[in-house]
Parts: structure tokens; sequence; C-alpha cells
């Protein structure tokens, strides 16, 4: 039987909300499914991991394409920022112990992080992703847990990018590389199988 884990990427008010300047246009509209899908793996027994930013106060961890943005923005993601910018997840989420949390500091959730180690460990084969950006974050740990050998299933109404040609686009390439896309509706039907 193939040991499974949801990975949640960057589900955070400092990329959800609209007061931020690292708003993703389309990622607040995901929160419900994302919340739904999370709460049904949750009671099904799969392993959660959330996988987050969280920047240094003096922004030197900060990349160096979205420094300027975030200095001048409030710098969102650090742990003193509150409300809109900061590193929360949403309270839908019900974010519990069990979980797992990784930090992450580029796009990635396998550059330079715990995650592959972690899901070793725990006997993960396969990992459904959900989160924001798609064509950042999604898609490069899409391509880094292929690269690693794991099966990878993008679960595409739990991601998001800022335009609706953009999420498509990305969803093909990554069905064309090997990926498997599902919708949240199919993912949380398949749990009781």
């Amino acid at each position: 039987m193939k040991k499974e884990a949801l990975i949640v990427i960057d589900m955070q008010n400092g990329f959800i909300e609209e007061a931020s300047p690292l708003c993703i246009r389309h990622a607040k509209e995901t929160v419900p499914a994302c919340a739904k899908t999370i709460n049904a793996a949750r009671s099904a027994g799969m392993v959660i991991i959330f996988v987050n930013r969280i920047y240094r106060e003096d922004g030197s961890d900060v990349e160096k394409t979205r420094y300027e943005k975030w200095s001048a923005g409030g710098k969102p993601l650090t742990r003193s920022a509150q409300g809109d910018l900061s590193a929360e997840n949403p309270k839908e989420f019900n974010k519990c112990e069990s979980d797992y949390e990784i930090i992450k500091q580029r796009f990635s959730a396998f550059f330079q992080t715990e995650l592959d180690m972690l899901l070793r460990r725990l006997g993960i084969t396969k990992i459904y992703l959900a989160g924001t950006t798609t064509p950042n974050c999604i898609r490069t740990t899409c391509y880094d847990g292929l690269s690693l050998d794991y099966d990878v299933t993008i679960i595409e109404d739990c991601c998001s990018s800022n335009t609706y040609e953009i999420q498509a686009s990305n969803c093909i390439d990554m069905l064309n590389v090997g990926a498997e896309v599902v919708m949240s509706r199919e993912f949380i039907e398949g749990l009781g199988e």
C-alpha cells in the first residue's frame, strides 16, 4: 500500500490577502477547496504537511526578485507581521498538533529543506500538492518530487496563479511531464478507496 501525504504550500495571509504586496490574485478563491481537502485528508488519517515561508526581519533571506516589493510593502511573512501580512495559515485549515510544518525560503518545498528526509522517514511514496503559486512553488515542488521518484498529484482547484491562463498552462505542463492532475472532489472521493 502506498503511503501518501498532502503538502500545502504557501497558503498564508501574506500570499492570499489583497492588502499584501505579495498577494497572488486568485489564491484566496482556493481557500474553501483547500480547507475541505485538508480536513477530509486529516479525517482519513493522511499525513498533512504545511510548507510555509517565514522571512527574517532584516530581509536577508528574501528572494532577490521579490525584495523591493517586500521591503516597500510592510515586510510580509516575517514573525512580527500581523493580519493580512502575517505568515498565518487560514483558520479554516484547522491546523493541529499532528500536522507537520516546514519553513522554506525558496520556491520548491524540497530546496534546502528537510521535506525529502521527512517523507522518506514516514515511508511516503505519493504526494498531493495544494497551494500557491502554481507556476512557481507548486511546479518546482512537482518537478523536484518527480526527480526524487515520488508519485506526484496536483489538486488543481486547491492551487492558484495570477491568471486562469497561467494556471491552466502550468497544469498541462505538469501533466505532460508525468504528474497527475485532479480536482478536490476526485481526491476526496478517492480517500475512501
